[in-house]
């Protein structure tokens, strides 16, 4: 028999709620049928947890418990990116079938998955008449994928009230198998930091014409050359420390040629960072900032020089570099006075959580449901709505608990994002017994 979560969450993905960066393209009616959806599968929910408002769509619920001294917040969000690519999809992306044991659809891995694995566990819990050790509080953003205004919103209602929380639980890292090279136990992730996440803007002005008379450096050659230099000279490299511990932990599970390095990761940084840069582009975004030219553009035609040329940047900030540092070396590598760089927005990397008690609840917790998987901490290079919360929280963690292979998570902002059924119900096992694990 299906696991009732799973029909719950079919019914949650089949509403398309995309987010957009220009609200007036949002489907507002959309993002309500979604809310009374919510309503319906998880009738306890609503009715015991003093839902609160947030922002235009999101959701703070709290669940009071026997002590409200070190409280608990559980977040996820409920918006998706848009499909724009069907045609590869193998199913389709808001269709939530079920195929080779899998919900099918966009949004099954982000987030909707764990907002359902949540609220599927809390729902189960309140039926069971469980009150919680402390105070537990969901937070649901609603325009997480556009870095939108519900976690700040709902960081500052949390400020209203006083609540200091023990520790942060978001979306981030996984039950990762093949995740990194020699080491075939999968990897319980959990990101106990995240890169910060800058966009700069590369702009070059100049006469522009007829492209029948051209001019030596004009601004599309300038921005061109500017770019090249950018992606020859990266900023310096290094090992942080929570890419030495996860090196540490998967050093047993290595392979033999490995282990060595691995299990002396502390003593060996620097040979460590060349090893990691040569690994390919996901190791060695591990060891550095990174900058992605994204956008560019030019000439609105073939036979006219442009007089504008821009390029998009995005940068994501390794621990230990600041926007700050990142702005200098830009200007720097360039070395172009003729090139403007300017930032378009910017968010500094978030501190790092410390490996106390409350990371140690998270990892008894995977070993508890996992008992195949290494629990380890690592740097998270995607951006979530948790940042935020670092104002109020010195523990910030970033886990999903659903076994990942690599394709799956490939299929995240991607095309045939998907979720096993067992993937999904062990991830409900998960939330309930870490909201059981709480201590007093």
């Amino acid at each position: 028999m299906t696991h009732r979560g799973v029909e719950k969450l079919q019914a949650l993905v089949r509403i398309p709620t995309v987010s957009h960066r220009d609200r007036s393209l949002v489907d507002v009616g959309v993002f309500d049928a979604f809310l009374a959806e919510l309503a319906t599968q998880f009738p306890l929910l609503h009715e015991r947890l003093e839902p609160t408002p947030v922002d235009t769509h999101g959701l703070l619920f709290h669940w009071p418990g026997r002590s409200a001294d070190r409280p608990v917040v559980l977040m996820a969000h409920l918006d998706v990116v848009p499909v724009d690519d069907e045609e590869r999809w193998t199913h389709p992306p808001f269709g939530a079938e079920i195929h080779d044991g899998a919900v099918w659809g966009r949004g099954t891995l982000d987030d909707k998955g764990q907002l359902v694995a949540a609220c599927e566990a809390v729902e189960t819990l309140l039926e069971q008449d469980f009150v919680p050790a402390q105070d537990v509080w969901l937070s649901f953003g609603c325009n997480e994928e556009v870095s939108g205004d519900a976690a700040p919103l709902a960081v500052a209602e949390l400020e209203r009230r006083g609540v200091r929380p023990w520790f942060v639980l978001d979306e981030g890292g996984a039950i990762a198998a093949e995740a990194f090279p020699g080491v075939a136990a999968p990897i319980g992730v959990i990101g106990v930091t995240e890169k910060g996440v800058t966009s700069l803007e590369l702009r070059v002005e100049g006469r522009g014409g007829h492209a029948s008379t051209p001019a030596r450096n004009g601004p599309t050659a300038r921005l061109a050359r500017a770019i090249t230099r950018l992606d020859r000279h990266q900023m310096s490299a290094s090992t942080p420390e929570p890419t030495v511990e996860l090196l540490r932990r998967l050093a047993p599970h290595a392979s033999a040629a490995l282990r060595p390095l691995m299990a002396n990761a502390g003593r060996l940084g620097p040979l460590l960072t060349r090893v990691l840069i040569a690994a390919g582009p996901e190791p060695a975004a591990m060891t550095r900032t990174t900058f992605a030219i994204t956008t560019l553009s030019g000439s609105p035609a073939l036979n006219v020089i442009a007089s504008t040329a821009r390029a998009g940047v995005n940068v994501r900030i390794m621990v230990g570099d600041t926007v700050a540092s990142v702005l200098e070396h830009v200007r720097r590598t360039i070395d172009d006075d003729q090139v403007r760089v300017s930032v378009v927005d910017q968010h500094e990397p978030s501190p790092v959580s410390p490996m106390d008690e409350a990371f140690g609840l998270l990892e008894a917790t995977i070993r508890e449901v996992f008992p195949d998987a290494v629990p380890a901490p690592y740097v998270m290079m995607a951006a979530t709505d948790s940042r935020f919360f670092t104002r109020i929280c010195t523990r910030v963690y970033r886990f999903a608990p659903f076994r990942m292979t690599k394709a799956q998570r490939e299929s995240i902002h991607a095309y045939d994002e998907h979720l096993g059924v067992d993937a999904f119900v062990d991830g409900v096992r998960w939330y309930q017994r870490l909201i059981e694990r709480i201590p007093e």
